[in-house]
């Protein structure tokens, strides 16, 4: 019996990068008359290509069905909002951006980017799937059409003169079930001396930070720089720039043209960052063979922490309602048994309940009520932020409890 194919290059896929189990859907927050309902719940087994080293999960649930009720909303954290300004920024410098250009982003969830642009008098596009992100965006008044991106889309803005001077592409490249389709389309979107920027989690930096929680269900493949590049280019696109950013635990934001297009020279880092992944063996299959003992290795001390402080009489809540939360919790098999409940400070995940686990998700001021000795910050990546937020809770003794990528406890 064959494996799945490759959604890249269509090699049949036969190597495990991890297998963290069966997991419901990370972003399906719950609502208290869903509790006693049937929950999916699908494999999250992660393989990699031997041929093109994508890293990949196989498609179980439609994508109009994942965001069909979308409960992440960007705007609702602060790093996030300084990262797009600060992103905007640089590209109205660098791109000599002006009331004649357009800005098109996919994947543009509430406005979040978008609006830095309309603030320094840019024209302005969202492309954003789910529909209730999508409204949001509109009341802030950003324009943006509710639709999934890919060729017909791109073929519907060339055709309404809609094609993008910079078209941003930030944290969806790995929700795209349709690799070829959702490439092809950002060429056609593009206009002939655009420029397309993509932001996506480093799988290199997954590998080395044990970043297993990113992986879930709504992240249909993980890139290396490397597979990033070779996927692009196999639809007349070419990698001008790359630069290493820390977000999601460190990100890549990569910078690409049309093949044909000569107006911009390929930056040092590109070479930089090939010759980079290839000395750390990025293209050897021995470097993912290791990572899922790593991973086991991080459940037991989980466990083995909650188990004590348990027993101990310590009562331990959560932070945050992340997708990468979701997919911790379950794999290690966490719930109300260990952990009272979370907070998030989005009124969409308030007063639901977390998929899988059902542990309840309240406001964040409920902490300072019930004073736990111990909070666990799901949204590691977001700890400096974070722990600015709580640093009041030290008052009572409460310590936090990062889980990655190894756990720590922080007085």
């Amino acid at each position: 019996m064959s494996g799945p194919e490759c959604r890249a290059c269509g090699a049949t896929l036969r190597h495990t990068f991890v297998d963290l189990g069966m997991s419901p859907l990370s972003n399906a927050i719950l609502r208290p008359e869903q509790l006693n309902s049937m929950e999916p719940y699908y494999p999250l087994h992660a393989r990699v290509c031997e041929r093109c080293f994508l890293v990949q999960l196989e498609q179980y649930e439609r994508p109009e069905k994942i965001f069909e009720n979308y409960s992440f909303f960007s705007s609702f954290s602060e790093t996030w909002l300084r990262h797009s300004q600060e992103y905007a920024e640089g590209a109205i410098d660098r791109f000599h951006l002006n009331a004649k250009s357009l800005v098109v982003e996919v994947a543009s969830n509430d406005g979040h980017l978008l609006q830095y642009f309309q603030q320094r008098g840019i024209p302005v596009l969202g492309v954003e799937p789910a529909q209730n992100v999508a409204k949001a965006a509109e009341e802030k008044g950003v324009p943006t059409l509710a639709k999934f991106f890919g060729v017909q889309t791109a073929g519907e803005l060339d055709a309404a003169r809609q094609q993008a001077d910079l078209l941003v592409a930030n944290n969806v490249l790995a929700h795209v079930p349709d690799l070829r389709d959702f490439v092809a389309g950002l060429k056609r979107a593009l206009k002939p001396c655009g420029i397309i920027t993509l932001e996506f989690p480093h799988l290199l930096r997954l590998i080395q930070g044990n970043q297993f929680d990113t992986i879930y269900h709504e992240h249909f493949s993980y890139f290396s720089f490397l597979t990033a590049e070779d996927i692009l280019a196999r639809q007349g696109l070419t990698v001008f720039d790359v630069e290493e950013i820390p977000t999601h635990g460190g990100s890549l934001r990569v910078y690409a043209r049309h093949v044909e297009d000569d107006s911009q020279m390929s930056h040092a880092r590109v070479s930089e960052l090939r010759k980079l992944e290839i000395a750390t063996g990025i293209r050897q299959l021995d470097t993912y063979a290791v990572f899922g003992p790593k991973v086991r290795e991080t459940k037991r001390s989980l466990l083995k922490f909650l188990v004590e402080a348990k027993n101990a009489a310590k009562s331990v809540v959560g932070y945050g309602a992340p997708a990468k939360g979701n997919t911790l919790l379950n794999y290690c098999g966490v719930g109300r048994d260990f952990l009272d409940y979370t907070v998030d400070w989005s009124p969409h995940k308030q007063g639901h309940f977390l998929p899988g686990t059902h542990i309840p998700i309240y406001h964040p001021d409920v902490i300072r009520k019930t004073r736990p000795d111990y909070v666990l910050i799901l949204p590691w990546n977001l700890r400096a932020e974070i722990l600015e937020q709580l640093k009041d809770l030290r008052q009572w003794g409460c310590r936090f409890v990062i889980p990655i990528p190894t756990i720590e406890v922080l007085e």
